[in-house]
């Protein structure tokens, strides 16, 4: 989010407003969260295993991503009603805890039914955390809110290398183990949240269940979610059907969606707010909406190497989109942060939903190469909600359009 002054624009910097200066209670939640985001990305490596464990076909593994985000976008509705009445604090054991519970339950499953099902209990802990821990973060953090987002973001790309990583080198024994493992790790999460992290000053206004649908009648808020639904479709298509088309071993699959996932990490972290410092954060989001469109395109029709390339490489794109719609949806209206999170994540997470189920039965009735023909139109459509809609979408001019400073031309970022 780049303004005049003078400073510097390095988040990392080691002084007061640095990232990396944060209280234990911040890093408590920014670790429990990479944990979670984890979750996301730990079956990647193992959905063919899943599927030929359970005698499964990949459109009924792929429900495992279907039900978690279906729970999780219906979920957002419920988060700030929870966390509004009992706390901050309150809010993320209850989610860490569901997620313990139904991680260690998925471990155990007999059918793919079973799975899905505890998939579904797991998303909604996973929404009551995930949530209320970027609310906690941008509270509690030093530095104000740029540095908070990219320390939600660094989580976010953390886990999401981590996880399929994680999920290679366990489920190589069993499929089982990953889930087992998450359901520890989430353990040890909620101890350091109970340990570190005070409970958390509640709204002077409790949220209604309502109160993010009607933060979605702000014009900016509705765009950014209608413009991040389509991207989220092509993301998730990524995540959820490429693992069938590279049809490789878990730890190679692994692999490439480890190196999938450090792309992602830089891009959303160090990448991103230079490339919206210099041309501003709306020509930044629009031009990698179409790259990524480009490549998903070439990773669907082309050979298996530039399959895995074109995955790995993707992981760049998803980086910078993601950062740039977190800041949309937390800057772009008048409403509470809370609120207009989770309005902005209850639309786009349908499409999270979406993607997974339809994407294997695209491929049923026409062939492989036309799931990455729609994830690319997807793509393309939330760049022209950009386009279209780019009034709207700048709200707060100061952080959507690349300004120069004064005289020593260095840019900083700003709440």
């Amino acid at each position: 989010m780049a303004t005049g002054g003078t400073g510097t624009s390095d988040p990392f910097d080691a002084g007061a407003g640095g990232i990396l200066r944060q209280p234990k209670a911040v890093w408590a939640t920014a670790g429990a969260s990479v944990v979670a985001f984890m979750g996301i990305g730990l079956v990647d490596p193992i959905l063919p295993s899943i599927a030929q464990g359970l005698r499964a076909t990949p459109s009924q593994v792929s429900l495992l991503f279907t039900s978690y985000f279906l729970i999780t976008a219906i979920a957002m509705l419920v988060t700030g009603f929870v966390s509004s009445r009992v706390g901050g604090r309150k809010t993320l054991l209850l989610g860490l805890a569901l997620v313990v519970v139904f991680a260690g339950l998925a471990g155990t499953s007999d059918t793919v039914g079973q799975l899905v099902g505890y998939r579904a209990g797991w998303g909604l802990g996973n929404a009551l955390f995930v949530s209320t821990a970027l609310a906690v973060i941008v509270g509690a953090a030093a530095g104000g809110s740029a540095a908070a987002i990219l320390l939600y973001e660094s989580a976010l790309g953390l886990g999401m290398a981590c996880g399929p990583l994680l999920g290679a080198l366990l489920g190589d024994a069993s499929w089982r183990y990953p889930f087992f493992g998450t359901a520890f790790l989430m353990a040890v999460g909620f101890l350091c949240i109970a340990v570190f992290l005070k409970e958390q000053p509640r709204p002077a206004r409790k949220t209604s269940l309502l109160d993010p649908l009607k933060a979605l009648g702000h014009g900016g808020l509705a765009s950014a979610a209608v413009s991040a639904f389509f991207y989220n479709y092509t993301f998730f298509t990524v995540l959820a059907f490429t693992p069938f088309v590279l049809n490789m071993t878990p730890y190679k699959s692994g692999a490439v969606f480890f190196a999938w996932g450090v792309l992602l990490a830089v891009f959303s972290v160090l990448v991103a707010p230079r490339l919206q410092e210099r041309f501003g954060s709306l020509k930044v989001l629009g031009g990698s909406l179409v790259l990524l469109a480009a490549d998903v395109l070439a990773l669907g029709l082309g050979d298996h190497t530039t399959a895995v390339v074109c995955t790995i490489l993707s992981g760049a794109f998803i980086g910078v989109n993601n950062t740039v719609y977190t800041e949309l949806a937390l800057g772009v209206s008048d409403a509470p942060r809370p609120v207009a999170s989770a309005g902005y994540n209850f639309v786009r997470w349908f499409a999270a939903a979406a993607a997974p189920y339809l994407a294997p039965k695209i491929e049923e009735w026409t062939d492989l190469r036309m799931p990455f023909v729609v994830a690319a139109v997807t793509a393309v459509l939330g760049a022209l909600v950009v386009v279209v809609r780019r009034r709207a979408l700048t709200h707060r001019a100061e952080e959507l359009e690349p300004r120069h400073a004064s005289e020593d031309g260095v840019a900083v970022f700003a709440n």
